[in-house]
């Protein structure tokens, strides 16, 4: 399996017709991996993108330039942490032993949910097991995190200022060994 992409471009779309016409251009910028391209909650479209930093630039551009009234938002993450990926696709596997505390950031949108979830990554020494993104949850995004309660405070603090640099926080909680039947879908 090839390893994953070191930076991610993403757009949100308010038009599922212009989104088709976004992709189309995206994907024709730059040599980029296509990652997620579906709709979303509230008639919305995401197209992710994944590959080196300057073809993700130009790809976004790209996208940016044909998407005309209907962009919601963009970004570009360089050098995004791999652990966003199987978090993305829930292919995380817990353990018994994640369970000291549980980190749940909540966003407006998906595109400040993913970048939120890439600051938290990176701010301490966390497992982030799922980014739930629009699907039946109003076009929102959350993520879960676990770890020790204060990597996962650090964490869930580093993607909430994130999140709210954007206008887009919605929610940021911390449970202290949070009870079992939390984790039952996860583990």
């Amino acid at each position: 399996m090839p390893p994953p992409p070191t930076s991610l471009g993403m757009l949100e779309l308010s038009s599922i017709g212009i989104a088709y016409r976004v992709e189309d251009a995206m994907l024709k910028a730059a040599p980029v991996t296509l990652l997620v391209a579906r709709t979303i909650c509230s008639g919305k479209y995401i197209v992710m993108v994944g590959g080196d930093t300057a073809a993700v630039e130009a790809s976004v551009a790209a996208g940016r330039e044909h998407s005309q009234e209907a962009l919601i938002d963009d970004l570009v993450i360089p050098h995004v942490d791999p652990r966003l990926f199987p978090a993305i696709s829930s292919t995380v596997e817990l353990s018994e032993d994640d369970r000291d505390a549980l980190g749940i950031l909540e966003a407006f949108s998906v595109t400040a949910i993913i970048e939120g979830a890439d600051s938290a990554v990176k701010a301490a020494d966390v497992t982030l097991f799922s980014i739930h993104v629009a699907m039946a949850i109003g076009g929102k995004g959350f993520l879960l995190l676990t770890g020790s309660l204060s990597d996962v405070e650090a964490a869930i603090s580093a993607g909430a200022a994130e999140i709210a640099k954007r206008g887009l926080l919605v929610s940021r909680v911390v449970i202290p060994r949070p009870a079992p039947e939390l984790f039952r879908e996860m583990i």
